[in-house]
């Protein structure tokens, strides 16, 4: 029988247990794939946590996966046994294979490797449904963007880029600084040893920046709101820090008429046109060469407990695959 990773209660990384599991067949609009490559991402802390409810216990981590089909359930006309797809956004990834609803997957393109795939799915559409719905970046803006080094920041900074915007990222170390900047970042800042604020200000000749992207949560929060410009937009996607206190709203009106945002990918791909149209933009950017996706870390299936450490570690840089 195929492996997975197991999660049978809520806690540090030691929780997640590599056992065989039986996979079975697909029912009505259903597909089993057979997992090449796997992607990790902090929301699977999130869920492995508890701070995210999974419906039930045990459970397999992960949300995004490429792979092939090896069997169709009845309904299902797009796609064929064989084909190489990939998904975001559907919890049961850290598997050898599993079942998934087929509308969740999309065909991967054949200049599109598999780790990459699997490295870009769930990281490259946060990044389109960030530059392009949530805030929507028009050329000549300046933002700002958290975590500028990691999977979804150095996609990000490419893409805001390619879209004719100057970008600003915080990043926690010089090494990191420069892995940025060679993607797009023109301005890193080194949060260590910068006042964030100050420098924001300071290049945008003391008006703020029109948004600002942040995942980091809890410890970066307050200076963010900081950062914006009048009716500046603050789009907090992520709380790798920690969950974000209570605050009084009238903070936003206080700070110049702010916007506030919560989004999540699920959201904003619960249709599946909408999916369909989201991972094509992602395709097409990373075909032109204008978005390079960095692979930078493989581990095991099995190996996932260290992978996570290394993750919440702040270990990684770029994407980081699991190899089933």
């Amino acid at each position: 029988m195929p492996h997975a990773i197991q999660v049978y209660e809520t806690g540090g990384p030691d929780v997640m247990r590599f056992e065989e599991v039986a996979v079975g067949e697909p029912g009505p609009g259903q597909a089993r794939i057979r997992h090449a490559a796997v992607g990790l991402n902090y929301i699977d802390v999130y869920f492995r946590m508890g701070l995210y409810p999974t419906p039930s216990l045990p459970f397999s981590p992960g949300m995004e996966g490429a792979g092939e089909i090896l069997a169709l359930g009845e309904g299902v006309t797009d796609l064929q046994v064989g084909d190489r797809v990939a998904y975001a956004g559907s919890l049961g990834a850290y598997a050898a294979e599993r079942i998934i609803p087929a509308d969740r997957l999309v065909r991967v393109p054949e200049s599109v490797s598999d780790e990459t795939a699997a490295s870009m799915m769930l990281q490259g559409m946060t990044v389109q449904y960030l530059l392009k719905s949530s805030y929507p970046i028009q050329a000549g803006d300046t933002i700002l963007f958290h975590a500028a080094a990691g999977g979804v920041g150095l996609i990000a900074c490419q893409w805001a880029k390619h879209l004719g915007a100057t970008v600003i990222g915080t990043v926690g170390s010089d090494e990191k600084a420069e892995l940025a900047r060679a993607h797009g970042c023109d301005h890193p800042i080194v949060y260590t040893c910068e006042n964030v604020v100050e420098r924001v200000r300071e290049l945008t000749d003391g008006a703020g920046v029109p948004a600002v992207y942040d995942s980091v949560g809890r410890d970066t929060f307050a200076d963010s709101l900081d950062c914006l410009r009048p009716a500046g937009t603050m789009v907090s996607f992520g709380q790798a820090s920690g969950p974000i206190p209570p605050f009084e709203i009238g903070v936003l009106g206080a700070k110049g008429s702010l916007y506030l945002q919560r989004p999540t990918l699920m959201s904003y791909t619960a249709r599946r046109e909408d999916l369909l149209a989201m991972a094509g933009d992602l395709f097409e950017v990373v075909g032109s060469g204008a978005v390079r996706i960095r692979t930078n870390q493989t581990f095991a299936l099995a190996d996932a407990p260290e992978a996570h450490r290394a993750l919440e570690g702040r270990r990684t840089t770029g994407s980081t695959v699991l190899l089933p």
